[in-house]
């Protein structure tokens, strides 16, 4: 399969993930050395979801973001474009209700969640103010918004050296551990190419959330940030 390029058309991220997914987790777990792990748990945090309430969990892939949740006692609905990802999960987890769907045409009603999270997925989404605009509205009045992604290194000697594991180190360990090593070439492009924590904050208040503030994890190797849907 050829490697998804950076217009990032959805049958091709799709297919992407669809390749990887029976070893996606694992291989997660190796490239970040562990640090996906303290990533999720901060993401959750971050939500600050409650038993009862209803949250959407897009790029949700085979539900490893989704499970703590339930497991809470929160109305979880994992939703992810790749259905090799979804299957991957609902073969873990059949508990869980995943749902095939498209960040950028949510097959949900309006305000229908108390909360949106979405993690390593908002950079793959070809048009990302459209795919923030509708996850505002599947949400409720009130409602927040959590999203979990790569970012910018704020310290320069570090980010040379983080630099240069994505571009030289990330693909060969994939090739070591991965069947598909070109989609973490992809993945290493993909980031270089996402914009820094105070851009990507402008985008999501332009999209009409409140209330945007970020914070970084690893230095900046990732961002979480945090909005609100107006009442």
């Amino acid at each position: 399969m050829a490697r998804a390029n950076l217009d990032k058309q959805p049958d091709e991220v799709a297919a992407m993930f669809d390749s990887v997914a029976q070893r996606y987790d694992r291989t997660n777990d190796v490239l970040s050395m562990g640090q996906d792990r303290q990533w999720r748990k901060a993401t959750l945090a971050a939500l600050g979801a409650q038993p009862g309430e209803t949250v959407l969990d897009l790029a949700a892939g085979t539900g490893t973001s989704s499970e703590p949740l339930a497991d809470a006692g929160v109305l979880v609905v994992p939703c992810d474009l790749s259905e090799g990802m979804l299957g991957v999960g609902k073969r873990r987890r059949p508990d869980l209700p995943f749902v095939a769907g498209d960040a950028l045409h949510l097959p949900f009603a309006d305000e229908s969640f108390d909360a949106v999270t979405i993690s390593f997925g908002l950079r793959n989404v070809p048009d990302v103010p459209a795919a923030l605009a509708e996850m505002l509205r599947v949400t409720k009045p009130g409602g927040r918004l959590v999203v979990c992604e790569f970012s910018t290194p704020t310290f320069a000697p570090f980010r040379a050296v983080y630099t240069g594991y994505l571009t030289q180190a990330l693909p060969r360990v994939a090739r070591a551990v991965a069947r598909d090593s070109d989609a973490y070439v992809y993945l290493a492009e993909s980031i270089r190419d996402w914009p820094d924590q105070r851009e990507l904050g402008l985008t999501i208040k332009r999209a009409g959330w409140s209330g945007v503030a970020f914070r970084n994890l690893s230095g900046g190797i990732v961002a979480l940030h945090r909005g609100t849907r107006p009442a």
